[in-house]
């Protein structure tokens, strides 16, 4: 039975590769899984393969974080060996401190600012208002003008001058 057994695995082998073999599970309950580098039936050397069985199915599912960093450097082979449960917990604890130190830093610098403004040494940011655009024919006026934009017909130069100017008064007396 121990040879012909052998022979069957060694014909499965040429015909469908080297089983998958599962290095492990995450805290999602997504798979991870290595194919060994072997040889085909036609002498080609496979190189080792690592993939991820995941428990969404569907690429639409898949959101940032779904796969934790250390699975997905030893999927991209970026390391040799598999990540362990205490390195992902230990790593996500890390993160996590991390995360309250930026938000406890950040609270700081904000009290810090409102200090500096309280006490003169830094002015207040100011705040624009946008009345509108330069090349609107009413900036800065609520309604439009009824004046005519254009007088490209009848203008005639030297006829007329920019209200308020000193030479239109002189023309008009």
């Amino acid at each position: 039975m121990g040879r012909a057994w052998r022979a069957l695995r060694a014909l499965r082998l040429r015909l469908l590769g080297p089983e998958k073999e599962l290095v492990g599970t995450d805290q999602f309950g997504n798979k991870y899984y290595r194919v060994p580098q072997h040889q085909t039936g036609a002498g080609q050397i496979k190189p080792e393969r690592r993939f991820v069985e995941a428990v969404n199915r569907q690429a639409y599912q898949y959101e940032m974080g779904d796969f934790p960093t250390e699975w997905e450097a030893w999927i991209r082979k970026k390391r040799k060996d598999p990540p362990t449960i205490e390195e992902i917990l230990k790593n996500e604890m890390y993160r996590q401190e991390m995360k309250q130190k930026v938000k406890d830093v950040y609270e700081k610098d904000k009290l810090l600012q409102i200090k500096e403004y309280k006490e003169g040494l830094v002015a207040e940011p100011v705040h624009a208002q946008v009345k509108g655009h330069a090349s609107a024919p009413y900036y800065g006026k609520k309604e439009p003008s009824q004046d005519p934009a254009s007088t490209s017909g009848s203008f005639q130069p030297g006829s007329w001058m920019p209200p308020g100017s000193d030479s239109s008064k002189k023309n008009q007396l």
